[in-house]
Parts: structure tokens; C-alpha cells; sequence
């Protein structure tokens, strides 16, 4: 624990600078920023960062070592984060007590912190597990990974372990499983019509879209791991007029595989007829999460963690969880996954959000034994 510990200060005033740089996911520059502040510290090490370009959102790196021949660990932590431009000058980095608040200060810029030191405490005592890593720095996972998916699933080929760096629980638990998931939008069309002079002459959308909000969340199976959400609706011209449109925002959940297809299949049939004669239904949308398993080799893996900690007096625990990140990919992939490496922290995607300080370095050590065992 040597090593990282004399270096918390260090690491602290990187997050800092991290944090104080909006980049969320939609804020281009500032992700760019972010990812070449991480490239410059990853090149002083002896890595080679190739920058994956993106026109409208942030570019992902894809890095390794210049030693590296055939890594077989795969490190994935995202860049971007949920806030607005402007949020890091209105609340920027802050310490009080033991915590660190700031925007992203968890979910994910103290992660992206250690593991570049879990990989530079490798280098410095030149222990040569750092030649068997490959890391992605993705720029899109808040907003579900559109761009940075394939790429994810491209570098997962021929690996043996993803060490997925999102924050661990706020009771320190790694997540070994996570439903998969995906969303979908019910836009209406129907017919205007003045309610009060001629309401017959007009085809509700809003009606329409009622009825299928009933049979979309008739589709909850929650004793099977499965849930539907329309989470947010919208519509309609003014009180006295019969609706011409309505939008529907659906949210899906999944916990196995299999359940993908038949959901998929269940929402199309809710939404290609009408029960409003005259209105018309588009369904755009889909499941684009796997859900991330915990089958037989992330146990294993889990194992090996556990030990780790162990060794460096740290309780491991693993849980379960309903959100979704780009463990899902690797997961899927058939790779041994584990996610909730970083730090411990909590209220992620809120002004409340905070890192706890101490495990800064607890969480750098484990990754960097982990990564060490692994690598034998």
C-alpha cells in the first residue's frame, strides 16, 4: 500500500483538475480535454494511446503498452459524464472532511485516476503485469455507448478478463451481474379537432397512446427479472383541442439473454395495431444492453479478487444491479467480467455526489494486485 499511499495527493490534485473540465457526454471539447490530459500522463509512462476520432461526440483512446504483444485484460472506464456545460464552474471540486464532491467526481474521473496509477505503480516498480493490459477510454457510456459499443467488442477478442472501472457501491461491493436493457419511443399521430364544436371529427392520439401505455407496462414480469417503464409522456395542442400527436418514452429491463428477442417481439406486437381508429403508431427503439451474467467465470474471477483483498486486509463483497454499463459488452462476449473497480463513492448523477477519499488508494492497490495476479 506503500506506493499508492505517498502518492494520494497526487492523485487528488488530478482529480481535481479532472473534474473542474465539463465533460459530459454531449460536451465534445471537454471530453477531448479530459482525454488528452489522461494521454499525456499515459505516453510518460510508456504507452502508446491511439485516438479513436469522433465528429460530433468525445474520441475514445484505445491504449497499451509498446511492450505489449497479446494482452489478456481488458480495463474499460468512460470519460464522459451526465452534467451540463457549465456545472464544473457552478460547483467545482471540493474536499470537506473525508469525502471529494464535484461533478463526476465518482462515476468516473477518481476511477480513471486509479487505474493510470495502478498501471504506473506496476511500471515504477517495474513489475511487467503493465505489458499485459489493453484500456479503452470511451466517451460515450452515459448516453448507452452508441459509438464506442463495437469498438469495446472489437478489443474483447482473445482477452481472458474486463476489469470494468465504474465506482464500487457505496458499501464497497463490486457488481458481478447487471440487467441488460434498452429504451424505446411510441410516437403518436391522430387527428385535431375543436372539443368542444366537433370532438367527433377528431382521432385522440393521447387516447391511443393510453391504451398502449396499459399493454406496455402489462408486460412487467418482475418475478422474472423483467420490467417496462413509460417513464415520460408528451403531447397534445391545448386543453379544448382533440390531441393530433403524443409521445411515449419507454424504459425496458431485462436479466437474461433470452429475454431480449421475446421482449423485442412482445413491444412490436403492443404497438402495430391501434385501438383508436384513425391514429397511427411509430415505434423506434430497442435493447441494446446485454445483461452482464454471473456465470461461472466471473465467480472465478471474483474469487481471485477476493483473495487479492484479502491479502491487503480489504473485505470483498459482490452485488447485483439494475443499471446498466459497458461490463454488459464485454460480459456478452464471454469474457470473465467484473465491474465497480474504482473507488467507493455515492449519489452518482446528482449535485451530491462524492468520492470517500480513503478508498483512493485502498481500490488503486487492489486493481493493481489484481491486475498482477492475473497476469502470473
Amino acid at each position: 500500500m506503500e506506493y499508492t499511499l505517498n502518492r494520494e495527493q497526487e492523485m487528488l490534485d488530478l482529480i481535481e483538475q479532472l473534474v473542474n473540465i465539463d465533460s459530459g457526454s454531449y460536451v465534445k471539447e471537454g471530453v477531448d480535454k479530459v482525454g488528452r490530459i489522461l494521454k499525456g500522463k499515459y505516453e510518460e509512462l510508456g504507452f502508446h494511446v491511439g485516438v479513436i476520432e469522433q465528429e460530433e461526440l468525445g474520441n475514445h483512446l484505445v491504449i497499451k503498452h509498446k511492450e505489449a504483444i497479446d494482452p489478456e485484460i481488458l480495463i474499460v472506464a468512460h470519460m464522459d459524464t451526465v452534467f451540463q456545460e457549465g456545472t464544473a464552474s457552478e460547483r467545482p471540486f471540493t474536499i470537506k472532511g473525508d469525502r471529494a464532491y464535484g461533478p463526476g467526481v465518482i462515476d468516473m474521473k477518481s476511477s480513471q485516476v486509479s487505474a493510470l496509477y495502478a498501471l504506473k505503480a506496476l511500471v515504477e516498480t517495474k513489475d511487467e503485469a503493465y505489458k499485459n493490459v489493453e484500456i479503452i477510454l470511451n466517451s460515450d457510456e452515459e448516453i448507452g455507448s452508441p459509438t464506442s459499443r463495437a469498438l469495446i467488442e472489437e478489443k474483447s477478442v482473445g482477452k481472458k478478463y474486463a476489469l470494468i472501472m465504474e465506482p464500487a457501491r457505496k458499501d464497497g461491493s463490486l457488481v458481478s451481474a447487471r440487467r441488460g436493457g434498452g429504451s424505446y419511443t411510441v410516437s403518436v399521430k391522430g387527428r385535431a379537432a375543436h372539443s368542444g364544436i366537433e370532438p367527433e371529427k377528431g382521432r385522440s392520439a393521447i387516447e391511443e397512446l393510453a391504451y398502449k401505455i396499459v399493454k406496455l407496462h402489462e408486460l412487467n414480469d418482475h418475478d422474472n427479472g423483467i420490467s417496462v417503464n413509460v417513464g415520460l409522456i408528451e403531447g397534445g395542442a391545448s386543453v379544448n383541442t382533440v390531441s393530433p400527436n403524443a409521445v411515449g418514452h419507454v424504459d425496458v429491463r431485462i436479466t437474461l439473454p433470452e429475454q431480449a428477442e421475446e421482449m423485442e417481439k412482445r413491444i412490436q406486437e403492443v404497438c402495430a395495431t391501434t385501438d383508436v381508429s384513425g391514429t397511427e403508431i411509430e415505434l423506434l427503439g430497442n435493447i441494446n444492453r446485454p445483461p452482464m451474467v454471473k456465470n461461472e467465470q466471473t465467480k472465478e474471477l471474483l474469487h481471485i479478487i477476493q483473495e487479492v483483498g484479502h491479502e491487503i486486509g480489504l473485505e470483498v463483497t459482490d452485488t447485483q444491479t439494475g443499471g446498466g454499463s459497458d461490463a454488459s459488452f464485454t460480459s456478452a462476449q464471454g469474457i470473465a467480467t467484473i465491474d465497480g473497480l474504482g473507488p467507493v463513492g455515492g449519489n452518482p448523477h446528482s449535485e451530491n455526489e462524492y468520492l470517500e477519499i480513503p478508498t483512493l488508494t485502498e481500490r488503486t492497490e487492489l486493481l493493481m494486485k489484481t491486475i498482477q495476479r492475473i497476469s502470473r
